[in-house]
C-alpha cells in the first residue's frame, strides 16, 4: 500500500521527478525500483517506529469507553467501596506510572499498552479532580455518608478553579512541547521526550476533563443526559471544522480529546447515578465490568488489525 505522506515529502518529490530527457533517472540506476522504492522504505521505518495509533473513528470510539470505564471504575473504588479519594488517587496514580513504564519501554505501538495507559488516566483523572474539586460538606456526600472515606477529605477548590489551575498546567506542557522544536501530530512521535511529553498531556486533560464533566452533571443544571448531549454537539462542531482550512487538525484534536472526557464523565454518571438523580442507577461495579469487556474487545480488534497491517508491510 503506498504512504499516502510520500506525496508530501519535498524531498522524496524531487527524488521521483523525471530528468530533463522525460526519463526518470531511478528508474534508468535501479531496474528493481518498485520493490525498493523509498516510499516502501519510509513505511517499513514509520511502522517500525511507530508508539501511538492513527487517529480514526475507531480511535474515539475506544477513547470514550476508556474514559467512561475511568469515570465509573475511579467512583468504584473511591465511593462505592469508600477507600476515598486521596487513598484511590495514589494508588491510581501509581497504576498509571506502572503503565507508563510499560508502554515507554515498548519499541512500537501496542494497543493493549497504548490504551491501558488511556484507561489508567482516566481513572487517576476521575479522583484527581474529585480530590481537588469536592469536600465533606453535605452537598457531596451521599446515602447518608459522613465522610468521603480514608485520608484527606478533598481541598474543596470547586470546579472553576480547578478547572482554572488544569488549564493552566495543560497550557504549560504545550509552551514546553512547542518550545522544545518536537511535533504535536501524534503519529509522528518516535522519541522518549515527546512521548513523556504527550502523556504528561493526557494526564492532565483527563483530569480536566473530569471537572467539566462534573460541573456539566452537577452544577450547570444540565443534567447528566443534557451534560453528555452539549458535549456531544460541541464534538459534532469541531467535526465540521475539520472542513474549515485555517483552522489546524492538531488543534482540534486535542479539544476533542479534552471534550471527549467529560462526555465520558457524564455518560458514566448516567450509568450509575440513582435515579432520583436523573442516573440509570445500573451501579459502578456492574458498570465497570460492562465497558471493560466492551474495551478489551476493541483492544482485541485493534491488535489483529495491527497485525494484519504489519503483514501487509512486510
Amino acid at each position: 500500500m503506498e504512504n499516502p505522506e510520500v506525496l508530501t515529502d519535498p524531498d522524496v518529490a524531487y527524488r521521483h521527478q523525471p530528468a530533463a530527457g522525460g526519463t526518470d533517472p531511478m528508474k534508468r540506476t535501479t531496474p528493481s525500483a518498485k520493490r525498493t522504492t523509498p516510499s516502501a522504505s519510509m513505511t517499513k521505518a514509520t511502522s517500525a517506529m511507530k508508539k501511538l495509533p492513527e487517529v480514526t473513528l475507531a480511535f474515539w470510539i475506544m477513547k470514550i469507553a476508556a474514559t467512561t470505564l475511568g469515570e465509573t471504575a475511579g467512583d468504584l473504588f473511591a465511593q462505592t467501596l469508600k477507600i476515598g479519594y486521596f487513598l484511590t488517587t495514589i494508588a491510581l496514580f501509581l497504576v498509571f506510572v506502572v503503565t507508563l513504564v510499560v508502554q515507554l519501554r515498548s519499541s512500537r505501538y501496542n494497543p493493549f499498552f497504548y490504551w491501558t495507559v488511556i484507561l489508567s488516566t482516566s481513572m487517576a483523572g476521575t479522583t484527581m479532580s474529585d480530590f481537588m474539586n469536592r469536600d465533606a460538606s453535605a452537598k457531596f456526600l451521599t446515602d447518608g455518608a459522613k465522610s468521603l472515606g480514608w485520608g484527606p477529605q478533598g481541598l474543596g477548590l470547586g470546579y472553576p478553579t480547578g478547572a482554572a489551575i488544569l488549564i493552566s498546567i495543560l497550557l504549560i506542557i504545550f509552551a514546553v512541547w512547542k518550545l522544545s522544536g518536537m511535533t504535536f501530530q501524534i503519529r509522528d512521535i518516535v522519541t522518549f521526550r515527546g512521548e513523556a511529553l504527550f502523556w504528561a498531556a493526557i494526564l492532565v486533560s483527563n483530569t480536566l476533563g473530569t471537572s467539566m464533566g462534573d460541573f456539566l452533571s452537577d452544577s450547570s443544571g444540565l443534567g447528566y443526559l443534557g451534560g453528555a448531549l452539549l458535549v456531544t454537539s460541541a464534538l459534532a462542531v469541531l467535526v465540521a471544522l475539520m472542513k474549515v482550512p485555517v483552522v489546524p487538525n492538531v488543534l482540534l484534536f486535542w479539544i476533542a480529546f479534552v471534550l471527549t472526557r467529560p462526555l465520558g464523565a457524564t455518560a458514566g454518571d448516567f450509568l450509575t447515578k440513582p435515579v432520583a438523580k436523573g442516573g440509570l442507577d445500573l451501579g459502578t461495579a456492574g458498570s465497570s465490568a460492562v465497558l471493560l469487556a466492551v474495551l478489551f474487545g476493541l483492544m482485541a480488534y485493534a491488535h489483529a488489525r495491527e497485525r494484519k497491517q504489519e503483514q501487509e508491510q512486510a
